[in-house]
């Protein structure tokens, strides 16, 4: 390590990944650390440029802390959600008394707003808010000026304007305020996001905003149906919400995580951007979020979808941007060092261009498991969506794929790939099937088209998916690569859970796969990714175990492991992509959706439902 290196690795601000939370107005999102230090913040939206990027980098690149002062001794520290809410409170307890910070963001009106409440709750505290704002990912400082307790900040076509009741300075190169909070008393500080050409954004008050918040948060959560198993509800509640925070809600998408480039190992080169809508995890959500009864998000997706599809399922990507346009770049910087040196930083996803062809298979089933009614302006584009859809997918279906994982090599015939297609044609096919009424003698042709398609792909994947040799689903066909995504032929129905090949599967997942009770995607030592280095043990395929687990009969085993699984969430319930049982820490972007998702199914099976894969047919979709 050169001496820049060193000199640059001691400046590095980012905590653990656990020691994060997340906030967020369902159009971006911001990290704030147990230490109260904000360290990351796209704005106006999720995949807009950082202007608070001290997350990949030094408190150069951009910070937002409020803090007891450096003299202050403390003592104890806390913190939490407020009750069904995305609200962080964090408690000091210092020798002088006890104090609390609210952190939230509002459900957005004309612009987005971080607010911060400094609460004295015992004695006096001297409290201190240093902030740096450094837009366009770290490298753009604004043009900063300070009138008495407001201050602005523009830079090209971003206004940020800061407006609190405690003094404000300039302090080499940051805004910095020393205050005293007395129990009883509030000092609150309201950063909002406007554009430079136009009026600064309006002022409000902070606990109306609060109060407002705490409603919107609570409402919502009011609204689920989920009735599992009680010992769960928490974790089943707050991967709920985390859910919901990664909606963008204007168009109805989700995106991956808030974050780009947090390492799957640290050091290495597994850093990917995730702030924006792969069609898997936005289809997967959704049929989540159906399950606890939240239609309203459904009907968004399903809006989200023909937007991006637009009518042609030709058209049909892996991932899009937040209002389903089409990406095609991506880039990476290099003015930032990456989370605790973990380089490239990149910005953009190239996934886009792959061909994937479990999405189809996903689509399909979100699509169906949407409610839609006759005099619905959108039932009759929702039904030749599907068709097309389905009947593209009979073109393309043998074709080889990037899979899942997103392989960047040469394509193969994923198993998983080909189980998702099988879906695809199997949903449909059950539901006209369930409901003669919706067909048509066109439909009539068509169906027993998808039945000779969907026959075909479960033979092959039978004959050329499974390996004699290791007793198990493989990668890909005529492979002796094990890869966790097969867990999921259960969880579709494709196999019983008590199949022997299921079971085989299970053990052979289990030898090979599975490092210290956590389950690998694959072994990078084996399998070519055209990636270097490995990666931490992936949380989604985790949650996939237990669910077979479950599904096998091996229902106390499971039950366990779930419990143990729940542990790996830091103390907000939140959880990243992968997880490093040697050194004890999440790893990757966080929070992370699929992993969430992986979560609620894994709750809703456990707690004895048939879970949100279920092929039947709600009956408000045939009404």
């Amino acid at each position: 390590m050169s001496l820049f290196e060193k000199k640059q690795s001691a400046e590095l601000m980012a905590a653990r990944i656990e020691d994060y939370a997340v906030i967020g107005d369902m159009e971006t999102a911001a990290l704030v650390c147990r230490d109260g230090s904000l360290d990351w913040l796209c704005w106006p939206h999720f995949s807009s440029p950082a202007c608070f990027a001290g997350l990949l980098g030094t408190k150069e690149h951009g910070y937002f802390k409020i803090h007891p002062a450096a003299d202050e001794a403390i003592l104890e520290d806390s913190w939490c959600y407020l009750p069904h809410t995305l609200i962080v409170e964090k408690t000091w307890q210092t020798l002088d008394g006890e104090v609390t910070v609210l952190d939230f963001m509002p459900p957005r009106g004309k612009n987005s707003d971080v607010v911060r409440i400094v609460k004295g709750v015992r004695g006096k505290v001297k409290m201190r808010m240093d902030m740096a704002l450094r837009f366009d990912y770290g490298s753009t400082m604004p043009w900063m000026t300070h009138v008495d307790h407001h201050m602005r900040a523009i830079a090209g076509p971003h206004l940020v304007v800061l407006r609190t009741e405690a003094p404000l300075r300039g302090e080499d190169m940051t805004t910095v305020s020393d205050f005293l909070v007395s129990e009883g008393e509030s000092v609150c500080f309201v950063l909002s996001y406007g554009s430079s050409t136009g009026d600064d954004p309006e002022s409000f008050g902070a606990y109306e905003a609060l109060r407002d918040t705490q409603q919107a948060w609570t409402e919502w959560t009011q609204k689920s149906t989920f009735d599992g198993n009680p010992k769960w509800h928490e974790a089943m509640e707050r991967s709920l919400i985390t859910l919901k925070a990664l909606t963008y809600r204007p168009t109805g998408g989700l995106v991956a995580a808030v974050t780009t480039s947090l390492p799957e190992r640290i050091g290495g080169e597994r850093n990917w951007d995730y702030r924006f809508c792969w069609l898997r995890d936005t289809s997967w959500t959704l049929l989540t979020l159906l399950y606890a009864g939240y239609s309203e998000e459904a009907l968004a997706w399903r809006g989200w979808i023909l937007r991006a599809a637009s009518g042609s399922p030709k058209q049909i990507r892996a991932v899009y941007g937040l209002s389903g346009e089409h990406l095609f770049n991506e880039w990476q910087l290099d003015w930032l060092p990456g989370y605790e040196n973990s380089r490239p930083i990149n910005i953009g996803n190239k996934a886009s261009d792959q061909l994937q062809l479990d999405i189809y298979g996903e689509i399909i089933t979100a699509l169906i498991r949407t409610p839609v009614k006759d005099d619905d302006l959108w039932a009759d584009s929702v039904r030749h969506l599907a068709t097309g859809i389905l009947n593209h997918l009979c073109d393309i279906w043998r074709e080889p794929d990037n899979g899942i994982w997103e392989m960047r090599g040469k394509r193969q015939h994923f198993v998983h790939s080909k189980l998702m297609v099988w879906l695809a044609f199997d949903c449909a096919i059950r539901f006209y099937e369930e409901h003669p009424n919706r067909r048509t003698q066109e439909h009539d042709r068509y169906v027993e088209r998808w039945r000779g398609e969907r026959n075909e792909v479960r033979a092959e994947i039978l004959d050329r998916g499974f390996s004699k040799k290791l007793n198990a689903f493989t990668q890909a066909y005529d492979s002796d690569d094990l890869d966790a995504s097969v867990l999921r032929i259960p969880l579709m129905g494709f196999l019983p859970g008590d199949d022997p090949r299921v079971l085989g599967t299970l053990a052979a997942i289990e030898q090979g796969l599975m490092r210290d009770g956590l389950v690998l995607r694959y072994d990078t030592s084996k399998t070519k990714d055209w990636l270097k280095g490995d990666e931490g043990a992936f949380l989604a395929c985790s949650f996939w175990y237990v669910s077979c687990l479950h599904l096998a009969g091996r229902k106390n085993e499971a039950a366990t492991c779930f419990d143990h699984l729940l542990t790996l969430r830091n103390d907000l319930g939140l959880l990243a992509e992968e997880y490093d049982s040697k050194a004890k820490r999440q790893l990757g972007n966080f929070p992370q959706a699929l992993t969430h998702i992986a979560l609620c199914h894994t709750g809703i099976i456990l707690g004895g439902g048939d879970g949100p894969w279920n092929h039947g047919v709600p009956a408000s979709f045939a009404e």
